[in-house]
């Protein structure tokens, strides 16, 4: 398999979490998003979407971050990032997209360039921006978190929640956002963290980091 990702996208770093806890080895593929290298020919010849991250599998190309971990998750059952039960994989499901649906898409490279080149917005209030959809948005998993307690997002074992969960507050650290206002979601992401999946494959211990 190949990943082409970039170092510092939280999307790629979700994925190469799930790889590394269902011990899948593949290539690396750097795509450096600020050097618009997802804009070049030949990346828009394998990825429509011009985005990362992109899984090659043999003949098949699946972009988008929670899709790549479903479609590894059942190709490659073991360890599963998802319960067996309906009902428990739909919150499952619903933490992940706590983080990729409602906290993420406000605040991805794109919509801060955005925010800064075309519609002129400060510095200060492009991070006054992104802090707040962070802190506020974390709110809502810490609720969920408190609800039902376990030792990462969904029980005692690392699910696709947390392979959202973690690249959220590295990115959230990064822009200096308030943290302590979720005890249980950091609670959580230590736990992570103490994993090899999770800590091996970290922003700045890819070959791409700068």
């Amino acid at each position: 398999m190949e990943l082409f990702n970039y170092f510092r996208s939280s999307a790629s770093y979700r994925v190469r979490i799930a790889l590394a806890l269902k011990g899948l080895p593949f290539d690396y593929r750097a795509v450096h998003l600020q050097k618009n290298e997802q804009t070049a020919e030949s990346y828009a010849a394998v990825s429509a979407a011009r985005l990362v991250p992109l899984l090659h599998d043999g003949d098949a190309w699946v972009h988008q971050s929670m899709a790549i971990i479903e479609y590894l998750d059942e190709t490659h059952p073991e360890p599963p990032l998802l319960p067996a039960d309906p009902l428990q994989r739909a919150r499952v499901r619903a933490l992940a997209q706590d983080i990729a649906c409602e906290i993420h898409p406000l605040n991805n490279l794109r919509v801060l360039r955005y925010l800064v080149q075309s519609m002129g917005v400060s510095e200060d209030d492009k991070n006054r921006w992104y802090r707040h959809w962070v802190e506020t948005g974390l709110e809502t998993v810490e609720r969920q978190l408190v609800a039902r307690p376990g030792r990462f997002c969904h029980g005692d074992t690392p699910t696709l929640a947390d392979c959202l969960l973690v690249p959220q507050i590295f990115n959230a650290q990064r822009f200096d956002c308030r943290l302590d206002h979720v005890p249980q979601v950091m609670r959580v992401f230590e736990a992570c963290m103490a994993l090899d999946a999770f800590e091996s494959t970290r922003p700045e211990k890819c070959p791409d980091a700068a």
